[in-house]
C-alpha cells in the first residue's frame, strides 16, 4: 500500500474527524480486501444497531487520536 497517511496532523476538527473515518475505511479495506465481499456484507450491518455503533467508536477512538496529535488544534481551539 502506498504511503497514504503521511502525517495526522490537520488544520481543522473537521478535517481531523474526516482523517478519523478514512482511517476506519482503511482498516475494513486491509481487514477484507476483496470489495465484491464488502459489497455483499453491507446490507446486513447497515441495518444492525450494535455494529452501527461499533463503528462510531471506532471513528471516535481515531479522532481522539488525531486530536492529541494536533495538541487539540493547537491547545486555542
Amino acid at each position: 500500500m502506498e504511503n497514504w497517511l503521511p502525517s495526522l496532523k490537520t488544520e481543522t476538527p473537521a478535517q481531523g474527524y474526516d482523517l478519523a473515518v478514512k482511517l476506519a475505511r482503511v482498516a475494513v479495506k486491509l481487514t477484507q480486501p476483496d470489495a465484491a465481499e464488502r459489497e455483499r456484507m453491507r446490507p446486513e450491518y447497515a441495518a444492525d444497531a450494535d455494529a452501527l455503533i461499533a463503528v462510531s467508536q471506532v471513528v471516535a477512538t481515531h479522532f481522539a487520536t488525531i486530536a492529541a496529535a494536533n495538541a487539540y488544534w493547537r491547545d486555542g481551539a
